[in-house]
């Protein structure tokens, strides 16, 4: 059965007609610098992508954590007759167990995975593009695991929907934007009354204040301060710190440092007094969703007055007052995401098999990935789990 079939059997929203794909051509490369062009190019405005597939950020994680995990780039890149590009997978092979599987580049450092498209096409995209896509590969890779990806973006639809799919292990809490609404309509006036309240007490330190840090000089600062307070903080909660991860630290610094527009790749945002780092939250921003990547607060009394909740609402408000639409959390339910993100965003898991041997491996990966879905979704089997990750860890 080629892909076509198997994403038209599978999908019953998806159109029954058979056309020809519009891709004339497409590439497999395996050097980033190779790829840049037509990377770039995809992620100018008009485009749809994530923050998250820029290749600024992504060259920064494969550099200093993919290629130490032995992830070697895989970048699929579709055209049309003309040599136009429509298409780009941003994706990193590994080799375990004499499998071949191709996942998104950026491991657990992206909130989404999604490939990079020319937005006319996504919006046309039918089966047999995906089959045209996927069938070079064949030769290559056993097995496409497409995970975390959103269903929409921007309110288009990913064209990857399409594919046969469950739902992700974790939610994404999402927070819609009303266009030019009050602040009442992004967070209640009493929540906000509650705020303000805890926030006195942090408005009597010297020097007090909420910015986005713009200098090179201020970045690196709270970023070593970073490392520093978020090894206590995760040990303080019995979690694995995945920023301790070889490599990670570096592509961190790295993907902050990178100017992109007004801004940096990963923005940092940041309550301070002159006597210390309060709490900060970094992320990314793409003109329409400011997505969270990764926070943390001080280990001084003054965190009992809830800095990152306040830093929150400060964060929420100055998107809103730019035009943005949306802002997130990240993946997991934590109680202070609920705390504003009222919704969820819809994401999904894709586990295409290109090969016999991909078959077995696919099954393999779908059914994992429901079983840890169910755990979490089941709090006396997460509580457990955790217990044991405690006591074996």
């Amino acid at each position: 059965m080629t892909m076509a079939a198997a994403v038209q059997s599978r999908t019953a929203e998806s159109p029954a007609r058979s056309k020809a794909s519009r891709i004339g051509h497409v590439d497999v490369v395996r050097d980033l610098a190779e790829a840049e062009a037509a990377w770039r190019a995809l992620e100018e405005p008009g485009h749809l992508s994530t923050p998250y597939q820029r290749f600024d950020f992504l060259a920064s994680w494969q550099r200093s954590v993919g290629e130490r995990e032995g992830a070697r780039p895989f970048i699929v890149i579709a055209r049309d007759a003309e040599a136009r590009p429509l298409a780009l997978l941003p994706l990193a092979l590994r080799q375990s167990h004499g499998v071949r599987t191709a996942c998104f580049m950026g491991g657990k450092h992206t909130t989404f995975n999604m490939g990079l498209w020319n937005a006319e096409f996504a919006a046309q995209a039918v089966a047999t593009d995906i089959d045209a896509l996927f069938a070079p590969l064949r030769d290559q890779v056993d097995v496409l695991a497409l995970t975390q990806q959103p269903k929409r973006w921007h309110d288009q639809q990913n064209p990857f929907a399409l594919l046969p799919q469950q739902s992700a292990i974790n939610g994404c809490p999402l927070l819609t934007i009303e266009p030019g609404g009050p602040p009442a309509s992004r967070i209640s006036n009493s929540f906000r009354r509650r705020l303000k309240s805890k926030e006195k007490k942090l408005q009597a330190l010297a020097g007090y204040r909420y910015h986005l840090a713009t200098t090179d000089a201020d970045i690196a600062r709270l970023l070593d301060w970073f490392f520093r307070v978020k090894p206590a903080r995760m040990a303080e909660q019995k979690l694995p710190d995945v920023f301790a991860e070889p490599g990670v630290e570096q592509f961190i610094r790295n993907a902050c440092l990178t100017p992109r527009g007004e801004g940096r790749i990963i923005d940092i945002h940041v309550l301070e007094c002159q006597e210390e780092v309060i709490a900060i939250f970094a992320g990314v921003a793409d003109g329409q969703r400011f997505s969270s990547m990764f926070n943390t607060y001080t280990m001084s009394e003054h965190a009992r007055y809830s800095p990152g909740l306040i830093l929150m609402r400060y964060i929420i408000d100055r998107y809103a007052e730019r035009g943005y639409r949306s802002l997130d959390l990240g993946i997991g339910s934590d109680d202070y995401k609920r705390m504003f993100c009222k919704s969820d965003e819809d994401i999904f898991d894709s586990f295409v098999p290109l090969t016999s041997r991909g078959k077995l491996a696919a099954m393999a990966m779908s059914s994992l990935n429901h079983g840890k879905r169910l755990v979490k979704q089941n709090q006396m089997l997460f509580d457990l789990a955790r217990r044991l990750r405690q006591a074996f860890g």
